[in-house]
């Protein structure tokens, strides 16, 4: 009788800690590339919501009360998350009237925020275009919301002191200066942050092209330098824009 001999087979033990090397370096490619496209999706959503939700609420302000951004004729007070749209004509009345589940910060640099396990309070740690316009201690310029998702909402103490409107024809633009342009939107400014206190807590910039409105060649890059969570913002009329190039090609390409 002829006895067959069965070999058993298998991966040596190189072979393992090859495949493993390989695997290892395509991950290590591949991981933060998907990390992110994730996050730049998801700043792109939720600014797109954001961005929407305010331009909804100035035109349902319209449609109850009589009013929009452009009819603000009065500021927020200390008491701003208390006003309503029957009988104040400020830009926290009509965002009390027409949102749900938002808390309202007089000084949004008041806004509580954990760091490195100690209680600090809301900070920016990059903002080129608002540092430009309010300088360097812009938060405590600037009233805010915290939309029930995190969401935070920033706008200029003096939005309303000069009129939130676009004359008819006119464009967007990046600047404007009191007694060069008849203030006409001069104060009507804010940010969003979509990714609330958590970090980076950076303004959104151009990785290539300019970042003033009247260019069109900015572009941002899916990395964590130039794709971040802060968005400079104009309230005017019935509607909220982008007030930089980059925040303008964010929402451009969300989906």
């Amino acid at each position: 009788m002829v006895k067959f001999l069965h070999r058993k087979s298998g991966f040596t033990l190189a072979e393992v800690l090859i495949t493993l090397g390989i695997i290892g370096i395509v991950a290590a490619m591949t991981i933060p590339t998907l990390i992110a496209n994730t996050r730049s999706q998801q700043y792109r959503s939720k600014l797109k919501k954001t961005i929407s939700t305010l331009s909804q609420a100035a035109r349902l302000s319209q449609a109850q009360y009589g009013f929009d951004y452009a009819g603000i004729t009065q500021l927020c007070s200390a008491n701003g998350g208390s006003e309503h749209p029957d009988t104040t004509q400020s830009i926290c009345a009509i965002l009390n009237g027409t949102l749900t589940g938002a808390t309202y910060y007089n000084n949004i640099s008041t806004l509580p925020m954990s760091k490195n396990n100690q209680n600090k309070t809301y900070s920016i740690t990059k903002a080129t275009y608002i540092t430009s316009l309010y300088g360097s201690n812009f938060l405590s310029a600037m009233h805010g919301y915290v939309l029930s998702d995190g969401t935070i909402i920033a706008f200029y103490k003096n939005l309303g002191y000069s009129p939130c409107t676009l004359p008819i024809g006119q464009v967007l633009k990046s600047s404007y200066q009191t007694g060069v342009d008849d203030a006409i939107m001069s104060d009507c400014t804010g940010f969003i942050d979509v990714n609330g206190v958590s970090l980076p807590n950076k303004e959104v910039s151009c990785s290539s092209g300019s970042n003033n409105l009247a260019q069109n060649n900015c572009i941002v890059k899916n990395d964590a330098e130039h794709m971040t969570d802060i968005y400079p913002v104009r309230f005017h009329d019935g509607i909220v824009e982008p007030a930089t190039a980059a925040a303008r090609y964010v929402l451009k390409t969300a989906k």
